[in-house]
């Protein structure tokens, strides 16, 4: 798909022989350059999410370059959970990220690893470097441990525990893991150089103590060990061959290699798993953070981490968004060295592609108005031909019931129309789609003003695909037969934030949109939905595409969530 997608971006045809090269991101560049040097026999790449929260659209970036690299180069994708801070983690968000990883099929096979699985050896690495004299326990608190580092333009100073003993340091860490010290109270650093210009070699804490239960080594530790010495000695062990990671972390290969140098994996940095750091995907004005996500679930702003507001992964899904089109948006984001932000309407524009052409196009009505064809005979019914998508024949058709009692939506008729309003209004003539022409002869009024009924006479000499060529109509509207409608709920959903006033306030608050949610309480549909289940997606007719809800939804009282609406501001580069 990306050589696709690059290449209708290129658009003349001369430049399309150019195509496969120009679609080789630069990691692949690397990839390949390693196997035709033999370097690796063959690539094995990780994703590595921590169990703190829900997966969300940028590690679904990840997700899809790991497994992708794989796949093109008959690698091998592992799936570890670095579990290595049980305060944050919990065995929802493990069970959530397997969810999320195989609904968007990185198939990991039977590479499923735990960071805890390795802790007994991580325990010995330490060990490890503290007899070799690069590690030391270190007595002071965590803010004498900031000053002590210095800044980007000071060096650093030495921790007066730095020249403990072997013996020492050995009895003090023992003390550690044997839960002798209180949390915070003692920490384990690196020995390396307080005065290096890159401040995570300066002595960084590779274990502190954590009298907490883990969720799946429960409580065998009190010690456990930092990420920037756990991750390399995971990627050592599984043998990575290249650990490929976002920008952040390019500043802490240095320390990623002395890990895995000094606890004797590897003997040089170019053996090592080779770290690769590419661009974070960034959504304009979308909370995408754990904590501000866990902030809106905790305040109830949001009904749980996957809410359809959010782009959680599990959101995404839960809204009505397709493996399919989060691959195709990854493929058009691409992969770069340079942060940016990308567009919103560029991954509504994705799940329009994929399901235009395979969602079935049904009749719904949002905003029910009753229109009655009064020379239609009561009590009769017929079951309509209609096409289940317009632009697939190969979906075939369906029977839709019509009576003389019908809903439309309230916005197609107009008591005094504007200009080219082309819709229903007093003497003007429309198309039923896929049904017949009716004429509209009058309408009735609540005490309040408000119109309730349509009244209409229809020409059955009109019935579509009769081949009546008698005259034209310049609109059709859409309909639901009003005795066999199902009355269901309906949630139109806007952007979570404020886009006018951006994601953040000053003071850290975010700028919520109040119309981010609206609830139809009673809408109609054709009753071809009887037999919808959870995730099934749709079109409603000029309405947007819609998934049935798997949290909320129930054969007796369905809900739907609109996925997107079928407008799009979002064009490819050639349609500019």
């Amino acid at each position: 798909m990306e050589n696709d997608i690059k290449t209708m971006a290129q658009g003349a045809d001369g430049e399309n022989a150019t195509a496969e090269a120009v679609s080789k991101n630069f990691i692949e560049q690397i990839i390949e350059k390693d196997l035709a040097e033999g370097k690796v026999k063959k690539i094995v790449t990780r994703f590595p999410p921590e169990p703190n929260g829900y997966l969300h659209i940028g590690h679904a970036k990840s997700i899809l370059l790991n497994y992708g690299l794989t796949t093109k180069y008959d690698g091998q994708f592992n799936f570890r959970f670095d579990d290595t801070n049980p305060g944050k983690e919990d065995i929802e968000f493990v069970e959530s990220i397997k969810a999320d990883v195989q609904w968007l099929g990185a198939d990991y096979k039977d590479h499923l690893y735990f960071a805890s699985s390795y802790f007994d050896k991580m325990y010995e690495c330490a060990v490890g470097l503290i007899k070799k004299g690069k590690a030391y326990v270190d007595d002071l608190s965590a803010e004498q441990i900031r000053e002590y580092r210095g800044t980007l333009t000071e060096p650093g100073k030495n921790s007066p525990y730095r020249d403990r003993t072997v013996e020492e340091n050995l009895e003090l860490f023992t003390a550690m893991k044997d839960g002798k010290f209180e949390d915070g109270s003692h920490v384990l650093r690196a020995k390396i150089d307080m005065a290096s210009p890159n401040i995570n070699m300066r002595d960084p804490i590779i274990y502190r103590v954590a009298h907490m239960h883990h969720h799946s080594a429960g409580d065998k530790w009190c010690i456990y060990p930092m990420y920037d010495f756990a991750h390399p000695i995971e990627d050592a062990i599984e043998g990575i061959t290249h650990s490929i990671c976002t920008l952040e972390f390019e500043d802490h290969r240095p320390l990623y290699d002395w890990v895995v140098i000094e606890c004797g994996f590897k003997n040089a940095p170019d053996e090592c798993p080779k770290q690769i750091e590419f661009a974070k995907l960034y959504l304009t004005n979308v909370v995408t953070g754990k904590r501000y996500i866990k902030k809106l679930v905790q305040e109830g702003t949001v009904d749980g981490w996957d809410d359809p507001r959010l782009v959680s992964i599990a959101a995404l899904r839960r809204r009505g968004f397709t493996p399919e089109s989060i691959r195709m948006f990854v493929d058009l984001v691409g992969v770069t060295k340079a942060n940016s932000s990308v567009e919103y309407s560029m991954l509504e524009y994705c799940i329009r592609e994929d399901l235009k052409m395979k969602a079935h196009r049904m009749m719904a009505v949002l905003d029910p108005i009753k229109l009655i064809i009064d020379n239609y005979p009561e009590g009769q019914v017929e079951y309509l031909d209609v096409p289940n998508n317009q632009e697939n024949e190969a979906l075939g058709t369906r029977k839709v019931p019509f009576s003389r009692e019908l809903y439309i939506e309230r916005e197609d008729f107009m008591e005094e129309p504007p200009k080219k309003y082309y819709r229903l209004f007093p003497g003007n003539e429309v198309r039923l789609m896929s049904a017949y022409f009716v004429k509209c002869e009058s309408f009735v009024k609540d005490e309040q003003g408000n119109i309730t009924e349509i009244h209409c006479t229809y020409d059955p000499e009109t019935k579509s695909g009769s081949g009546f060529t008698g005259r034209k109509v310049k609109g059709t509207i859409h309909w639901v037969d009003a005795k066999n409608a199902l009355d269901v709920e309906a949630r139109l959903y806007e952007n979570l934030i404020d886009e006018e006033k951006g994601v953040y306030n000053e003071d850290g608050s975010m700028n919520i949109n109040p119309n981010s949610l609206t609830v139809v309480e009673h809408a109609y549909v054709e009753p071809s939905f009887a037999d919808a289940k959870a995730g099934d997606k749709f079109q409603f007719v000029r309405n947007g595409f819609f998934c049935i809800d798997s949290k909320d939804s129930t054969p007796e009282h369905l809900v739907f969530n609109r996925i997107v609406s079928l407008k799009s501001s979002f064009k490819l580069p050639t349609q500019a």
